[in-house]
């Protein structure tokens, strides 16, 4: 059995999501302890059990210890696969970080498998938009050789949720990942989207004219997108995917109560500006998420990120102990190098 200090580095969700994930994929059991230890509320979530418990589902495993602030967890993979998992969230859940488990493991099963979600967020704190998933994330995925295909049918924002979500991920063959340049750059796409609550308030409009503000001056190819939708509550969100030749990069933000909307969009345009200047093939957010992916597809594959956080830096440590090979890091180069 495989020992993770849930303490280690970053110390969150993200030492569970990928242990487990791992441990299915290469049919070894794991022990993670100290779960989210260095969080203000140690151990286990609402999302971060219901998606160990979806991966338990889905290939027929055993958990010990999945239950709510439990900060130890015992994961026995099993060795089928079922086609078909439902994921019901309660609370405003991240969808994206339950997605986070259920991707890697569902890739090597027999056939397609489909995931529905009912309840949770597809916009909340602490964890990718569902924007920058679908646009960015699973992009980066594609070519490496993933097929997933992701249906949202209802939003869910803080603190209602009430989204619902169908995602189908089809079995795999993955190649290795080299992206060095990017390419010159096509568009930048940007999706300002809102609850109809805020609709007469013209939330959506508001941000994008925040992101114009910031954008606009530079004679960039803007390609614009506002939307509303039917939700449990107020919220909006906002998110720019730049496609260049070779690769995609994204930022996102999200409406908080007390801050202007054009503020948010301001925000989300600098973050993008910055990205931009790092000249690097993936954005810090997709750096951590793609490494497990790099290191299942076998070969070698050399990625530029825009910085080393300290998720990446936790998420190599995770999956040098279930996966043979090495991770280096030379500037903001990351190299898969299998044994």
């Amino acid at each position: 059995m495989i020992e993770i200090d849930g303490s280690y580095g970053s110390g969150g969700g993200q030492i569970l999501r990928t242990a487990c994930a791992l441990s299915v994929v290469t049919k070894k059991p794991c022990h993670v302890f100290n779960v989210r230890r260095g969080r203000e509320k140690p151990g286990l979530m609402p999302q971060h059990l219901l998606g160990i418990q979806a991966l338990a589902r889905l290939c027929n495993g055993r958990l010990e210890g999945d239950y709510l602030n439990s900060e130890e967890i015992k994961f026995y993979p099993g060795e089928t696969y079922r086609d078909r998992v439902s994921v019901n969230i309660p609370t405003a859940g991240s969808i994206t970080l339950v997605l986070q488990s259920l991707i890697p493991p569902a890739l090597f099963a027999p056939g397609p498998i489909k995931i529905s979600f009912n309840g949770g967020a597809t916009d909340t704190f602490f964890s990718p938009n569902i924007d920058h998933f679908r646009y960015c994330f699973l992009k980066i995925l594609e070519m490496i050789g993933c097929k997933i295909e992701i249906n949202v049918l209802k939003r869910g924002y803080y603190p209602e949720g009430g989204a619902k979500a169908e995602v189908t991920i089809s079995p795999s063959k993955l190649k290795s990942l080299n992206l060095m340049k990017r390419g010159p750059l096509k568009k930048i796409l940007i999706i300002s989207g809102a609850s109809e609550f805020l609709k007469d308030k013209k939330v959506a409009e508001r941000q994008l004219a925040g992101v114009r503000e910031i954008l606009g001056k530079l004679k960039l190819p803007l390609e614009e997108r506002v939307e509303y939708y039917d939700t449990r509550c107020p919220g909006s969100q906002i998110c720019l995917i730049a496609e260049f030749e070779n690769t995609v990069i994204g930022t996102d933000n999200l409406g908080k109560l007390g801050k202007r909307a054009e503020d948010v969009g301001k925000e989300v345009a600098l973050e993008l500006l910055k990205e931009q200047k790092s000249e690097a093939c993936l954005d810090k957010h997709l750096a951590d998420q793609i490494l497990p992916y790099l290191a299942l597809a076998k070969n070698e594959s050399q990625v530029t990120v825009s910085e080393i956080t300290n998720h990446c830096k936790t998420n190599i440590w995770v999956i040098e102990k279930f996966i043979n090979g090495k991770f280096k890091i030379e500037g903001n180069l990351i190299s898969w190098l299998p044994k």
